[in-house]
């Protein structure tokens, strides 16, 4: 079975700057950090786990890439 498309206001390629998300039980290791770069996924990729597209996955210039929610993420400049 697949998912439908989750839509959004972002789209895969749209360049963007927020902050990352971390999980409330990793917090006490790690802290949520600004970023800019570009989305390649919108949502987690797991089967009705964020069925409003909450999340987004981007790809920063050093190749690595961070997850975010919609809410703490906006267009670049």
């Amino acid at each position: 079975m697949t998912t439908p498309p989750v839509t959004g206001p972002f789209l895969v390629g749209d360049r963007v700057r927020g902050t990352t998300y971390v999980p409330p039980d990793s917090r006490k290791r790690e802290a949520p950090e600004r970023f800019e770069g570009v989305v390649v996924q919108v949502g987690s990729g797991y089967p009705k786990v964020d069925a409003e597209g909450d999340f987004l996955w981007v790809r920063l210039a050093d190749c690595t890439e961070r997850q975010s929610l919609v809410a703490d993420t906006e267009p670049s400049p």
